[in-house]
């Protein structure tokens, strides 16, 4: 059974990293499609405003912790959770596994190229990892079918979908059941663009420091709209009040 708080109607599982890694490996050798998610504060936030995306955030199989905005949130409702969960992260434990095992992984997202060049990249990561197909994020719904059938006919057992929050989301829920052979399907933003080296992740000091927001920030401030939103979710989760 699932150990989950609701902030702001987002169930959000209360795990540690290694406890999402052993999920996440069970769901990509399982049978039948399951679904992760990796809310951060600007994700639960659009889903607050967004009835719709919320109940495609609450149809996943698990809900990872993403932001630390979002650790912050729980503890403030009085149900902490054990510790963020980066969806970048669980993503390269998940990687790490799968090269060991032969699940093929499927990327698809990014700007044409991108995916291609993340592909050459993680190879060289993880020897033995089989990247069975890619696609680029830029097409058409004409187009639509004819990726879900590259993606059927790729063989791969993992399908990571970057093509940002809520489109990716809304697209892996919107084609879940036309997916026949991808066991686990994971929306992960912009982690393509870092494995094809073409946007640096913060430095490890960042990340245990839990600054790595600000690190984007300071590396690209025409994001302030965006980080805008974190004291906008704190504000309204307080106001909002603890639902469990």
């Amino acid at each position: 059974m699932r150990d989950t708080i609701e902030i702001l109607g987002v169930n959000i599982d209360r795990i540690t990293a290694d406890y999402a890694l052993r999920k996440a490996e069970q769901m990509v050798r399982r049978p039948g499609l399951s679904m992760i998610f990796t809310p951060n504060p600007e994700i639960v936030m659009a889903a607050y405003e967004d009835q719709g995306f919320r109940d495609i955030l609450n149809s996943a199989d698990m809900c990872t912790p993403d932001g630390i905005g979002v650790v912050y949130a729980a503890k403030m409702l009085g149900t902490p959770v054990p510790e963020r969960v980066p969806g970048f992260d669980l993503t390269c434990g998940l990687l790490e596994s799968i090269r060991k095992t032969g699940e093929g992984v499927f990327l698809f997202g990014a700007k044409p190229g991108v995916a291609e060049l993340a592909a050459d990249n993680l190879k060289d990561k993880y020897p033995g990892l089989i990247v069975s197909g890619v696609h680029d994020g830029y097409f058409s719904d004409d187009e639509n079918d004819e990726i879900i059938t590259q993606i059927n006919d790729s063989g791969a057992k993992l399908l990571l979908v970057c093509l940002g929050a809520p489109k990716q989301e809304k697209w892996i829920y919107e084609n879940r059941n036309k997916l026949s052979g991808i066991n686990l399907c994971m929306g992960v933003g912009g982690a393509l663009d870092v494995f094809a080296g073409v946007v640096k992740r913060a430095p490890d000091v960042f990340i245990k420091l839990n600054l790595e927001w600000f690190y984007r920030f300071c590396k690209n401030p025409s994001r302030l709209g965006r980080f805008a939103a974190l004291p906008r979710f704190m504000l309204t989760v307080k106001k909002n009040g603890k639902k469990r």
